[in-house]
């Protein structure tokens, strides 16, 4: 069985894009972009892959691929979203009918139909060709959000192995932190861990509100990431819920659950939430439980107002 055609890169959309402006009308981005993407067969289900901003994957490459020719001068906006192919641009697609790609465009830089130099948001000095070649085929935005999933990957194990090296009254707080920093405690809510000695299987309590008649019960267990944790763990959390008469709880790991304990937690009337090591994490990044900013970057774009 083979898998998916992988979605068109940002580069393999400028010949298309100016193929549609050959006739030599100015035409809106989107038109522009959906026929590019009608020529590179695009299909239904790679036009529904989103990119992390909630744009959707196929129309983002298309329109930096505009960007990318309109810096090149292949394509003039002669308004707001709206394009015009240049002697440059027919040029370019003459050399290149079936793809254009990045380097391409770099030969335009100081030719007679390029005023500017053309720059490539360029990859790191020591970085190799093969990650050069790869990083090429995401668009900017693409480069970024890449770079920040693997920033986070790698926080997320850092956060692990920090929490396994705590005793597990800290890790027992650190879920209660963060379920308060989702908003689970409310306004005037609470986090109370209980004692150690006799806390009946429930290691946390939030209260939803001032007076406590809406409580979330929390489980905490700190495991190494390759346990798993099984069917029976989440019964005996099922039970110590009904011995406090509770209706809800969270049971939080820095492991794993099996498939059985993942199907138990379904089935039960009590609403039990399972949240596994991954999660977990993941959760407390973006939250910000354990975490700090280390730096924050803004994106612009040229305001198009403006210059109206």
């Amino acid at each position: 069985m083979t898998g998916s055609p992988p979605v068109p890169t940002w580069d393999q959309y400028m010949a298309p894009s100016l193929r549609a402006l050959e006739d030599g009308q100015v035409r809106r981005t989107r038109e522009i972009v959906e026929f590019a993407a009608d020529a590179l067969g695009v299909t239904a289900d790679q036009r529904s892959i989103l990119i992390p901003s909630g744009q959707e994957q196929w129309i983002n490459r298309g329109n930096w691929a505009l960007s990318y020719l309109a810096r090149a001068t292949a394509v003039e906006r002669t308004a707001r979203g709206r394009y015009r192919i240049t002697p440059t641009g027919r040029e370019l697609l003459a050399k290149h009918p079936d793809r254009i790609t990045e380097r391409d465009l770099r030969a335009l830089s100081g030719g007679p139909n390029a005023p500017h130099t053309f720059k490539a948001f360029s990859a790191p000095g020591d970085a190799s060709p093969a990650a050069v070649e790869e990083t090429s085929k995401l668009d900017p935005e693409e480069q970024i959000e890449s770079g920040i999933e693997r920033i986070h990957a790698d926080v997320a194990d850092q956060l692990l192995k920090r929490i396994l090296g705590q005793e597990p009254v800290f890790f027992e707080q650190a879920v209660l932190d963060l379920l308060m920093a989702m908003g689970y405690g409310g306004a005037e809510g609470r986090a109370t861990r209980t004692q150690l000695s006799s806390d009946g299987g429930i290691d946390g309590v939030v209260d939803q509100d001032a007076l406590g008649l809406s409580r979330i019960y929390v489980q905490a267990k700190r495991y190494a990431p390759e346990n798993v944790i099984g069917r029976p763990a989440i019964q005996a959390f099922a039970g110590a819920l009904a011995g406090n008469q509770a209706n809800q709880g969270v049971f939080i790991t820095t492991s794993r659950f099996s498939g059985e304990a993942l199907a138990f937690a379904q089935q039960v009337p009590t609403r039990i939430v399972l949240l596994d090591g991954e999660r977990l994490t993941r959760l407390m990044i973006q939250y910000g439980v354990g975490v700090q900013v280390k730096r924050t970057v803004q994106l612009v774009e040229v305001d198009e107002d403006f210059f109206e």
